[in-house]
């Protein structure tokens, strides 16, 4: 079962179905009247402005219902693992991150591996090196993780620990931080899917109702795995990676199927390709040099793709109806991955398009690639970005600007990246800061309408015939300060006519 907008709603013979039940004195939606929503078999079945439906009845006491919220990228495990882990965000330097697993290592049981995530280390004046580490901590494993995701720091022993005993500096960035941390030891199934579950009821609190799950796993398999186990707390489109694609072909599944088992809540999501690196990292591939990379190498960033295995591997994907999601955030990384979508002939999605050629913006929606972004990042990342690159932020996380060309955008916010709750990223969309500072390049401001229906999947209004996948809030949105916003008072969720938050 299928709604307007191709999320699936629950299917009678895998779920049991939700009772009937009036939504009652209601907002429908940011400014809307007063109102009531049906719903019933897991879809609205009514809508009414200013009419009290026929009951049963949930009043609401004005309280605004909006379509569920979903969150368009996230790396699920990760974020659930990290949630166990040592934070590092917020952090100023090599040498306090090594304090903080010096004081973290006491008490743990001996030769537990010691892991962090969140360091950043673009705006640090010193250097991360195995060798702070080792003087901390010469004995136990351990492995940093930065906030992008895009590089680790290892000590000695975690160095020998994973076969790269010889690393120069423990300091490993891209493909070589990916081998790494795979070959880390596994967190057993069972307790990380606890996690999940855990993350999953997280989210549910703040209105989650779906996410684009990119964790660099066999993602159809874990979620499968998952939704067999228990109901999940939210719908799932789980990504999948080159090294799955030709399983997935010859299983015949395409992007949008949903699998079997799982109660009508897991869905096939998009192929996730790379063409470039990270911004913190300084390997976002971009058109203008590094300040002080000038002359090396990678002074302009990598290309983790190159351009013609890209157009390859998309066409090979959307022959079999698998769409392409193209990770891109340097400019230089978005034209290459805009021209694939060109040669491939086919729309898609672009991952985070951070920093765009003016030339580029239109493209998005003469492409129908959508734009799937994360907000916060722009807030996060200001002042890395006016280091790195100075004089081109204007055009950085130009939201307003591709909405303005009529591209397409999805909200998501790259969790662990930033914290997997999606009023976070309304609020900076909308206010373009995240704390006491005034807004960074607030040119690039979206209006609260078009934020909340970029963190809905374009779903703008509670509809006849949707799934029943809603958020119940205690301030109408469009009347929220800054601070309301980011934190904004959830009081219920629902998915699929299925209560998964609130004190029902």
């Amino acid at each position: 079962m299928t709604s307007l907008d191709g999320i699936p709603g629950p299917s009678a013979d895998e779920l049991d179905t939700p009772s009937a039940l009036t939504l009652s004195r209601v907002r429908l939606g940011a400014g809307g009247p007063l109102g009531s929503v049906r719903i019933a078999e897991g879809k609205v079945v009514a809508v009414a402005a200013e009419v009290e439906l026929e009951g049963p009845v949930l009043d609401l006491d004005g309280r605004t219902v909006l379509p569920g919220l979903w969150d368009a990228h996230v790396h699920a495990a990760q974020w659930a693992g990290n949630r166990h882990r040592v934070d590092l965000a917020g952090m100023d330097s090599a040498r306090e991150v090594a304090e903080a697993v010096r004081l973290h290592s006491v008490g743990l049981p001996a030769g537990e591996v010691l892991m962090g995530q969140g360091f950043r280390d673009g705006l640090w004046p010193d250097v991360p090196h195995k060798a702070l580490l080792d003087r901390v901590c010469p004995d136990r494993p351990v492995a940093l993780i930065s906030a992008d995701l895009h590089a680790a720091w290892l000590n000695s022993a975690c160095l020998k620990l994973v076969g790269r005993g010889d690393h120069a500096t423990g300091l490993l960035r891209e493909h070589e931080a990916f081998e790494a941390l795979q070959a880390l030891p596994e967190v057993p199934a069972e307790v990380l899917d606890r996690w999940v579950a855990e993350a999953c009821r997280d989210a549910a609190a703040r209105g989650v109702t779906g996410v684009i799950d990119f964790h660099f796993s066999d993602n159809i398999a874990d979620w499968s795995r998952r939704g067999a186990s228990s109901p999940l707390d939210v719908r799932v489109q789980a990504a999948l990676y080159p090294r799955h694609l030709d399983a997935a072909i010859e299983r015949g599944l395409r992007t949008g199927d949903v699998l079997p088992g799982t109660g009508g809540l897991l869905q096939v999501g998009p192929l996730k390709l790379f063409t470039d690196g990270s911004l913190n990292t300084r390997t976002a591939l971009c058109c203008d040099p590094y300040p002080g990379l000038e002359g090396t190498q990678e002074a302009y960033g990598i290309e983790e793709t190159p351009y013609e295995e890209l157009v390859r591997l998309m066409r090979r994907a959307v022959v079999h109806g698998i769409e392409p999601a193209v990770h891109a955030i340097g400019d230089r990384a978005n034209t290459l991955a805009l021209d694939a979508f060109a040669a491939v002939g086919r729309p898609g999605r672009i991952e985070h398009a951070q920093l765009l050629t003016a030339a580029d913006i239109g493209r998005f929606a003469e492409l129908e690639v959508t734009a799937s972004v994360q907000p916060a990042h722009a807030t996060d990342d200001r002042d890395v970005a006016d280091r790195h690159w100075a004089g081109r932020t204007g055009r950085a996380f130009a939201y307003a600007e591709l909405l303005a060309a009529g591209a397409r955008l999805e909200f998501g916010s790259d969790a662990p990246v930033s914290p997997l709750d999606p009023w976070l990223g309304i609020a900076a969309a909308v206010h373009r800061t995240g704390d006491e500072r005034p807004a960074w390049h607030p040119e690039q401001r979206v209006p609260v309408r078009a934020a909340l229906a970029a963190s809905a999947r374009g779903r703008a209004e509670i509809r006849v015939g949707d799934a029943a996948d809603l958020v119940v809030v205690d301030f109408d949105p469009l009347e929220a300060d800054a601070p309301t916003l980011r934190e904004m008072a959830v009081h219920a969720t629902m998915l699929g006519g299925r209560w998964t938050h609130g004190p029902y």
